[in-house]
């Protein structure tokens, strides 16, 4: 995450706010992300994949 990206995220709170929040939103956004990050070097399960491990869990 980048200074900047921390510090939009501050400045599109509200001028009171918990710091939960703002930590759980720069949580969110890194998680987010990273995800991202890993869609765009092919590192993702398909939904299907998803469906047939689940049901292999069910077994």
């Amino acid at each position: 995450m980048t200074k900047d990206k921390v510090l939009e995220t501050v400045n599109a709170l509200p001028a009171e706010f918990e710091l939960e929040e703002l930590i759980e939103r720069l949580i969110f956004i890194e998680k987010v992300e990273a995800g991202a990050a890993a869609l765009d070097r092919g590192d993702a399960v398909s939904h299907e994949d998803v469906k047939k491990l689940v049901q292999s869990w069910r077994k």
